[in-house]
């Protein structure tokens, strides 16, 4: 695919709310990427525009069928002032992966990298410099054939919108709570649970609406068959910390493979710590607790980075992990993360793409 980016500017801009009232995902910037598909053109008419409403038929297929995928990254602001991307060809290349499933056209992935650095470059006044802030980036491809019929639609729009956010969690990096479900199941094998398609989060509202009813932040899918092992936490993947080792359940098909997670696997293997990526089951986490051996638990994902776990519960037991506070590999996976991200130490990985 060969095109140029056309760019509209808007002639107003919004008004910039303070850091400390950002939240998550309530604000958009002035911009957003639109990029357009059809048969006989392929990807075409790819522009910067002012964010606004978007004129669609109430038959397009997307409303229907649900035919669409969604990235989620981040830009930051870092101590010396640059805007930074953190792995956005890695995120892009796993959009690559979830279109393929859904039977969405391929796209030039340099392409999609360098609009979104435009994208960013141009909204650089909407990263913020406050700690704990960043500028969410959510690149969507939906279907838009106005035809009610199941097939792959013929016309698809790619968009990226921004929006400058806070704490994913209302808990910060304090530990969270989880909700392990045997009732419910969220994705099985050679399905849709490895790619971030719209379906994977509708089908995981019910079951965490329940738990937060129950007082709890997220819930924890086992395995729809056996309903005996761990697969991930409704935004995040999820680490044990056993006997000094670190597990985490193996990529099987209906396990998003996550870019943090991903990076906190190289991270603790260029310290020298001992990670395992395997089948675990939830009589083997509480066997580990009763014995003495489970020493921390900690989600892993863009939104909140390392989110430490301070309780589980599954049925009538509960635990407490660590005395409910954050442990000590949990927050030095954090600063170092978020550490390369805000500029705050070395990016030893190469992960850091500057604006």
């Amino acid at each position: 695919m060969s095109m140029e980016l056309q760019i509209n500017l808007a002639q107003a801009r919004k008004e910039k709310p303070a850091a400390d009232k950002l939240g998550f995902g309530t604000i958009f910037t002035d911009h957003m990427f639109v990029m357009d598909y059809s048969v006989e053109q392929g990807w075409h008419n790819a522009q910067i525009m002012p964010y606004g409403p978007l004129l669609l038929e109430p038959s397009i297929m997307v409303f229907h069928y649900g035919q669409a995928v969604f990235e989620g990254m981040k830009a930051f602001r870092t101590k010396d002032e640059r805007v930074v991307l953190f792995r956005p060809e890695r995120y892009i290349r796993r959009m690559s992966y979830s279109i393929q499933k859904l039977c969405i056209p391929a796209f030039d992935e340099a392409f999609v990298v360098d609009a979104i650095k435009t994208l960013v470059d141009i909204e650089r006044d909407w990263v913020y410099g406050a700690e704990g802030t960043a500028l969410y980036i959510r690149p969507f491809i939906i279907a838009t054939d106005p035809y009610l019929g199941v097939r792959p639609s013929n016309t698809y729009k790619f968009m990226v919108i921004l929006s400058p956010v806070g704490a994913y969690y209302k808990e910060g990096f304090n530990p969270v709570k989880i909700y392990i479900t045997d009732e419910f199941t969220r994705a099985a094998k050679q399905g849709l649970g490895d790619v971030k398609t719209p379906a994977n989060y509708a089908a995981s509202l019910y079951a965490g609406e329940q738990a937060k009813k129950m007082g709890f932040t997220q819930v924890l899918w086992l395995d729809p068959i056996e309903k005996k092992y761990i697969e991930e936490v409704g935004t995040m993947n999820v680490f044990f910390k056993i006997d000094g080792e670190v597990v985490t359940p193996a990529l099987s098909g209906s396990i998003l493979s996550g870019v943090t997670r991903d990076s906190v696997l190289q991270v603790l293997k260029s310290w020298g710590i001992a990670v395992s990526e395997r089948a675990i089951s939830v009589d083997e986490i509480f066997a580990a607790y009763d014995e003495g051996r489970l020493e921390e638990v900690f989600g892993t994902g863009t939104a909140a980075v390392i989110s430490p776990v301070g309780l589980l519960r599954h049925g009538e037991r509960e635990i407490s992990i660590n005395g409910g506070v954050t442990g000590e590999l949990s927050a030095r996976l954090f600063d170092a993360i978020t550490g390369m991200q805000y500029g705050k130490c070395s990016d030893d990985f190469g992960w850091i793409v500057e604006v």
